[in-house]
């Protein structure tokens, strides 16, 4: 059981031989999933990222911060700390100790840094342990934040999945930069935006396009991959059947 198994669905029935049913919830996701922010260069993401997490942790919301290897988590937890915005990081590192710590990531004003892995089957709660569920709702719930695609819009829809569960108010908001590894790896041909904000927000409705784009020849790159690699073991199983 999983709520993200619909965008793997293919993959499921090409390799398992197994289908995918879809269950409703027993109660409607109220979760505010917000348009993605592109900008134009990793600084100004980071920057914005920043100024996000600011704001709503000022209005006194939990922020969890959903980063792509544990290299950025460390650098953009440093942005944080310098700019008084006290966090903790998790990064797999120990998962009995996280999955204590991810279970608080939904108090008031709590600020939870995470690479994808870290915390991983732990529910996080709206006021934790301290049992003010109701007061963090009306404030809007959990906001979580992704500072980039992912290879597979599946982890994407993981890390979204952390807020509103069970009925509960939540947003989710990814920022994006033209200087990620998904774009200058997999749209490496993509001519720059024009309509940049000062800031350093694109506004160009093409390049959103191309982040969608990019994404979609990861995915395809990534399946291509597995599917050569369950050929090999295909080929050894049958190999060890006759033997």
């Amino acid at each position: 059981m999983t709520g993200t198994a619909v965008a793997v669905g293919e993959q499921l029935r090409e390799f398992y031989n197994v289908e995918v049913a879809v269950i409703p919830p027993n109660v409607p996701c109220v979760r505010d999933d917000e348009s993605d922010r592109l900008y134009s260069t990793l600084d100004a993401k980071e920057k914005a990222i920043v100024d996000e997490v600011r704001e709503t942790h000022e209005a006194g919301r939990p922020v969890l911060i959903g980063t792509l290897d544990i290299a950025e988590s460390e650098r953009l937890a440093a942005r944080l700390e310098r700019e008084d915005l006290p966090c903790v990081v998790l990064n797999a590192k120990n998962d009995a100790e996280e999955a204590a710590i991810i279970a608080e990531a939904g108090a008031y004003q709590a600020i939870t840094v995470s690479t994808q892995m870290a915390g991983r089957g732990t529910d996080i709660k709206l006021g934790g342990s301290g049992g003010n569920r109701e007061e963090i709702a009306d404030l809007g719930g959990l906001e979580v934040i992704g500072t980039g695609r992912h290879e597979s819009s599946r982890l994407d829809d993981q890390l979204r999945g952390r807020a509103g569960r069970q009925g509960d108010p939540g947003s989710s908001v990814f920022f994006a930069s033209m200087e990620d590894d998904l774009i200058t790896q997999y749209a490496k041909d993509v001519e720059p935006p024009d309509e940049v904000d000062d800031d350093g927000l694109i506004t160009d409705s093409a390049a959103y396009w191309m982040l969608g784009h990019a994404q979609r020849v990861a995915e395809g790159v990534n399946l291509e991959i597995h599917r050569n690699t369950w050929r090999y073991n295909k080929l050894i199983e049958e190999q060890r059947k006759i033997v």
